[in-house]
């Protein structure tokens, strides 16, 4: 089907900080860019056809810019008033669908970044998959297309005003306002930078995979229990938690006595980017010493936590500009190459567990490959999901072997910690 969609504004304006951001990765990573490309299902509600799923989508794509908005060939975003969206309409299974849909690249300057599918039964629609570029939404902004998506579904309209537009966002950040906050995020990054090791892994392995970039996926029970605990012991959140230990570990891997991390942060903390569909998520800037016990690390971890946090709302073009000076200054290429990124929309919060509870779970943790690819714009990537916590890095740095070790004794230090 094509869906025709009028949005009735228009107009042409740099990239966002985020955008930026992920542009560069994108192009570090291209042609294996399609790692970016991620989606949603939604349970259609109700008995609707075909057609009124439609209607919906077209609906969605006019409320949000950044649904109808292309990179121009200037690298800038240029968003358009009317188009034709392509959805295809199938029967089978929406995992499968949305599997397919992200399998390829999005060509940026001539696709909208939004691809769509509708499942049906018959003539019944059962599901909508949306899939997208990560230029128009981040993991936050596609829960809010998914929950704007259901009201229109349901109620045939989207209650309030007109969401802020990615166009406006990129005017503030450009503006008085956002240079004062670039700033200070810019003084952030310059002092850790001067203090912290040039990269970590730096090493490089002696058993690299074909292709190197390689995926293992930790299912552990023990280890999500023992991650409650230890949050409630030293009254923090359960991803600090996990930020830490993630430190600890690779800073002992690496030989690195000090431990750099670039958090992936959502930077949905200004009203004015709640409601937004866009990509807002940057990367902060997290150094920690991590000798000593993990539950001695916490105090000092949650606060260089936040800082981190703060930093993660910067402009890419001051990052650069420091990482450049930076790497003039020591003769070698400054980057940390090591990154955390905890997916879950909420945080779970602590829990009481008992330590015999959390040992009993042991019995049932697992662990799978999943992804292998060429390039990746990253060493080491530490990803926290609802199913684990998984591992994607660079064979060539880490070996697999070495890589399914660090998860097992990621689970044995928590579990050990909490035990205690």
């Amino acid at each position: 089907m094509m869906i025709d969609f009028a949005g009735g504004d228009s107009g042409m304006a740099p990239l966002t900080w985020g955008q930026r951001a992920i542009w560069e990765t994108i192009e570090r990573t291209a042609p294996d860019d399609h790692y970016f490309n991620f989606g949603r299902v939604l349970k259609v509600p109700g008995r609707r056809s075909p057609h009124d799923v439609a209607a919906a989508l077209g609906a969605l794509v006019e409320r949000h810019g950044s649904l109808r908005t292309r990179t121009g060939d200037q690298v800038c975003q240029r968003l358009e008033a009317k188009g034709r969206l392509p959805v295809q309409v199938v029967a089978g299974d929406p995992d499968e669908v949305l599997a397919e849909l992200a399998a390829t690249r999005f060509d940026y300057a001539a696709e909208w970044p939004l691809r769509a599918a509708i499942v049906v039964d018959g003539s019944v629609a059962t599901y909508a998959v949306l899939v997208f570029c990560h230029l128009a939404a981040d993991g936050h902004g596609a829960e809010v297309a998914l929950r704007d998506l259901r009201a229109l579904l349901l109620k045939g309209g989207v209650a309030g005003p007109p969401p802020p537009r990615p166009l406006d966002l990129a005017r503030w950040q450009a503006g008085p306002e956002g240079r004062r906050v670039a700033e200070a995020a810019a003084a952030h990054w310059e002092t850790v930078h001067r203090r912290t090791p040039a990269t970590m892994f730096a090493t490089a392995g002696d058993a690299p995979d074909t292709p190197p970039i390689r995926r293992a996926l930790l299912r552990s029970p023990a280890l999500r229990l023992a991650v409650g605990a230890i949050a409630l012991a030293a009254r923090t959140s359960t991803s600090t938690v996990l930020l830490t230990a993630t430190a600890k570990l690779a800073g002992r891997f690496s030989g690195e006595e000090q431990c750099t991390i670039l958090p992936i942060v959502a930077n949905r903390f200004r009203r004015d980017t709640l409601g937004i569909v866009s990509t807002l998520s940057q990367e902060g800037l997290f150094a920690l010493d991590v000798g000593g016990s993990l539950a001695d690390l916490l105090p000092a971890a949650a606060p260089a936590a936040m800082r981190a946090y703060r930093s993660a709302y910067h402009d890419p073009a001051d990052r650069a500009r420091i990482v450049a000076e930076e790497s003039r200054r020591r003769g070698e290429p400054v980057h940390p190459n090591c990154c955390f990124n905890d997916l879950r929309l909420a945080d779970p919060g602590p829990a009481v567990c008992a330590p015999a509870d959390i040992e009993k779970a042991l019995p049932e943790t697992s662990l799978e490959w999943q992804l292998s690819q060429d390039k990746l714009n990253c060493r080491f990537c530490v990803h926290v999901t609802g199913d684990g916590v998984s591992l994607t890095a660079d064979t060539r740095h880490l070996s697999r072997a070495r890589m399914e070790r660090y998860l097992y004794e990621l689970e044995a230090l928590l579990v050990e910690t909490a035990c205690r």
